[in-house]
């Protein structure tokens, strides 16, 4: 086993829950293993900090497991694999939740989502990678799923000098899978679909639009699979507008709509930036414009570009709507802090020359709880904001 010794005063963050040990907090490394192995991390005077896995070739030298002095072995993972599980089925969560979320449920890099009777799951480091198979052991021990599909397909793991792969690891993939989430019936597809199939860390902010939406004309921007607007429809929405950039993802819209027997539902493909400054020009206004952008900011270089484009496309909205309106606007990007987008709504609102009254701030579902000390985890921010 390695034995990681820190720098001195380099124990504080990981002492506060920090997961994460990088390769410049390091003084020494003793001992020989295999990499991806279990590391014995410690501060500079030789103090236990905790057990986890490491890799060389990362700039995480090591992702903290446990913090006992006890052995990382297939019991290990067995059982903060069940308490992720029983801890999401103590809310309330069945058919469609995230199970594990990776340092959170202090199971680094591992991420497992459930659709149903399927299972998808990623595999982001190289210490959860060469424990795959005993991990979809236990996935199929507890869950007994009928199928679990990997989508590792993200260009994270190639920091962990992995290629990213995606492909089925147990049973059969049902292409016509169909889930329910807030009442509504969702085809989901697993193997193309964003992230791990869909984005399941809004389902309880898309359900939370039965409090803004009765009669009202909606326009749901970025629209994905139709979260959002199937949920508007569900809550008496008179009209709703789709829209996103993605063919693909509007047909989902249509699908998913058809599934419901909601008709209100009309999609557009466009460009949100463009159709913004479009319906502008037209006059068009709304009574509910919802936001849901893909990241701006992926990392630290980016965020005073992706402050800026988060700033004009709220403005863009809180322009369109009507007297009374409300903006749901969301922002998925981790380094744009619950400061920084308090101060970017501000400032919208203010270039928009429109006072807005600030009625809720919400973030992911309760199955994307984080880690506190790692507020990495702490990435989704949405904001409820009504126009005077």
């Amino acid at each position: 086993m390695y034995t990681v010794t820190l720098k001195k005063g380099e124990e504080k963050r990981l002492m506060q829950f920090h997961p994460w040990v990088y390769a410049n907090e390091i003084s020494k490394i003793e001992g020989k293993d295999v990499q991806g192995s279990i590391a014995r991390v410690q501060a500079f005077d030789g103090r236990f900090i905790g057990y986890g896995f490491i890799n060389h070739k990362s700039k995480i030298l090591v992702r903290i497991l446990s913090r006992d002095e006890r052995p990382v072995d297939r019991d290990f993972f067995y059982e903060k694999i069940k308490a992720a599980k029983q801890y999401r089925e103590s809310l309330g969560y069945g058919e469609a939740y995230r199970v594990v979320f990776g340092e959170s449920d202090m199971l680094p890099a591992l991420i497992v989502d459930k659709y149903g009777d399927h299972l998808s799951v990623q595999f982001l480091a190289l210490g959860m990678e060469v424990r795959k198979k005993m991990i979809v052991d236990i996935l199929v021990e507890l869950f007994h799923p009928a199928c679990i599909y990997e989508r590792s397909d993200v260009a994270v793991r190639e920091k962990e000098g992995l290629q990213q792969t995606k492909g089925v690891l147990y049973g059969d993939l049902n292409p016509d899978l169909v889930i329910e989430e807030n009442g509504i019936k969702l085809a989901i597809d697993i193997e193309n679909g964003q992230k791990t199939g869909y984005f399941l860390d809004q389902k309880e902010n898309r359900d939370n639009l039965k409090r803004y939406v009765a009669g009202k004309s909606v326009l749901d921007c970025f629209c994905n699979q139709g979260g959002f607007s199937l949920c508007a429809a569900k809550y008496g929405a008179k009209e709703i507008t789709a829209v996103d950039v993605s063919r693909l993802a509007l047909d989902c819209v249509e699908k998913n709509a058809a599934l419901n027997g909601f008709t209100n539902i009309k999609t557009l493909e466009a460009d949100v930036f463009e159709l913004l400054k479009n319906y502008k020009k037209e006059e068009r206004k709304f009574d509910v414009i919802i936001l849901d952008p893909p990241a701006f900011i992926k990392t630290t270089d980016s965020v005073k570009n992706g402050y800026y484009g988060y700033r004009d496309i709220n403005t863009q909205a809180l322009k369109l709507l009507n007297k009374g309106g409300y903006l749901v606007t969301c922002s998925c990007s981790q380094h744009l802090t619950v400061p920084l987008f308090m101060q970017m709504l501000t400032e919208a609102s203010v270039s928009a020359k429109t006072p807005m009254r600030f009625i809720e701030l919400r973030t992911q579902a309760r199955d994307h709880a984080f880690l506190l000390g790692a507020e990495e985890g702490l990435y989704l921010k949405v904001a409820v904001l009504q126009k005077f």
